[in-house]
């Protein structure tokens, strides 16, 4: 398992579209208003629309896929804290970091983090996955 040492890092950054909001709607089914209508999200604590938090989530499991530990990850689990809002426009980085590596089967525990443009996290927990031992 090539670069799963504890420390290694990847990101990969992408801007919330409100396109992306409304297929994440179409796909999940979650229609709350509070991420499609205006003047419904505008009576909310947020002051405007919000996007889904699993949409931010996801980005995480790109990174995993994708990145580190990369193509064949399987999850076995992910905790998910979520700190602030995701608005249409913001640009959120997801980053993961290789905590524990398991001697014994291909698992690896990892850190992971989304934050907006301003530095801000908005989402952070840890996941185990099982890589590709080829």
């Amino acid at each position: 398992m090539p670069n799963l040492v504890p420390g290694a890092t990847a990101s990969r950054s992408c801007t919330i579209s409100d396109e992306m909001i409304r297929a994440f709607a179409e796909v999940t089914g979650d229609t709350n208003p509070v991420h499609l209508d205006d003047a419904f999200a505008a009576g909310t604590p947020f002051g405007r629309r919000i996007a889904h938090g699993m949409l931010a989530a996801g980005m995480i499991s790109a990174t995993l896929a994708n990145d580190l530990p990369g193509p064949g990850t399987v999850y076995l689990g992910q905790t998910l804290n979520f700190r602030l809002p995701v608005f249409p426009g913001d640009t959120i980085t997801a980053t993961v970091e290789v905590l524990a590596v398991r001697p014994d089967k291909p698992i690896v525990t990892l850190g992971t983090v989304c934050t907006n443009q301003d530095q801000e996290v908005v989402l952070e927990g840890e996941a185990v996955v099982r890589v590709n031992a080829d």
